[in-house]
């Protein structure tokens, strides 16, 4: 397989950190989305990363989808995700708020250094979507022992939140103080430390 796409986006990083954790052989192409979309579009006609081109060829797109299918290569109790419910919708929720706070800061950034002059209400709404995300998120983990977010192994929501505070607190140094946030600092800060995440990183780089 080769997944497409720079560390330093969230939605790769997230699927970079699941086929290394699961010991799934994979090629990586750290293709920029701006200096190199010539080259991922052949692959993927939006021009958007994470791409993922499997051995028969076929192309996976979408970080979600992607993560889909390479939890459906490993067996179910190694897997990432629960298969039965309701365990499996509580942890996708907990992926979806923290990948929805990523687009929010994807378009938060472009909104305030791609354009002459910027919204003030889509700046304002951006900012209060991210922030109402991390004070749900926040009394979510806060309510929960032990170092990962459901059970005793890491799970998506574990990669899927500190993923995405890296992504802000780099894109946007000056948004927010995660002192605020004790829960997911602590949260953060640990599954950063790991040699899996140290791995499967890299510094934000702003595109230009």
């Amino acid at each position: 397989m080769i997944l497409i796409g720079q560390y330093d986006s969230p939605f790769v990083r997230r699927v970079g950190i699941a086929l290394t954790l699961y010991g799934l052989p994979f090629e990586h192409r750290p293709w920029s989305t701006f200096g190199e979309a010539d080259r991922i579009r052949p692959y993927n006609p939006l021009a958007r990363v994470p791409t993922l081109v499997l051995d028969d060829g076929d192309v996976l797109i979408e970080s979600h989808l992607i993560l889909d299918y390479i939890d459906s290569l490993v067996p179910a109790a190694r897997a990432m995700a629960p298969r039965a419910e309701p365990e499996r919708h509580r942890v996708l929720k907990v992926c979806a708020l923290a990948t929805g706070l990523s687009d929010k800061a994807v378009a938060l950034f472009y909104e305030l250094n791609f354009h002459k002059q910027t919204s003030d209400l889509w700046v304002q709404r951006c900012r209060t979507q991210i922030g109402d995300v991390l004070s749900v998120l926040e009394g979510d983990r806060a309510g929960r022992a032990g170092d990962f977010w459901f059970g005793d192994r890491i799970g998506h929501a574990d990669v899927a939140v500190a993923v995405m505070l890296r992504h802000l607190g780099e894109a946007h140094p000056d948004f927010v103080s995660m002192d605020a946030y004790p829960a997911l600092k602590a949260h953060a800060a640990r599954c950063e430390a790991l040699p899996l995440f140290q791995a499967v990183s890299q510094p934000f780089i702003a595109p230009s």
